[in-house]
């Protein structure tokens, strides 16, 4: 009877891990869809001559924290999206890193078309440096939460 209530007890546990796998690919697609989102809001803001007319330019002088906050959340999305991964945590957050950082470049060559806007170099550090801290914020409340990845 133990054998059998030991199997039984073995099942149940390997249950319990398939359905957790599955949740955290749920969740990894819920993110990885809001993180496309979130680009394409980045995207379309920046494809504004003037996108945010209502804000005071005393606001807006402040652009590279703007832009670090933009780019941080866009990675913190991508890091949750890589929690349903294979990839080990420090690759994660590189690839995370990796992914928003290259989107600012691909966001600062594209407004060399948008009237009104340039292109800067520091905009894109701004965007690296806050994409490292979101990427990195997500990582620190995974590894928190005990999610892998």
């Amino acid at each position: 009877m133990s054998d059998r209530a030991g199997l039984d007890g073995a099942l149940r546990a390997d249950e319990a891990l398939a359905a957790r796998a599955a949740d955290m690919r749920r969740a990894a697609l819920a993110f990885a869809v809001l993180a496309v989102a979130y680009a394409a809001a980045i995207f379309w803001v920046s494809n504004q001559s003037n996108p945010f007319p209502f804000v005071p330019s005393g606001i807006l002088s402040h652009d590279k924290l703007l832009h670090a906050g933009a780019y941080a959340g866009l990675a913190f999305l991508v890091r949750l999206a890589l929690a349903g991964t294979r990839l080990r945590r420090p690759a994660a957050l590189a690839v995370a890193l990796a992914i928003a950082s290259l989107y600012g470049v691909s966001d600062e060559l594209h407004q060399l078309f948008v009237p009104n806007r340039q292109c800067d170099v520091w905009d894109w550090a701004a965007d690296t440096l806050g994409a490292l801290a979101g990427a990195a914020v997500a990582a620190a409340f995974l590894r928190r939460r005990g999610g892998a990845g």
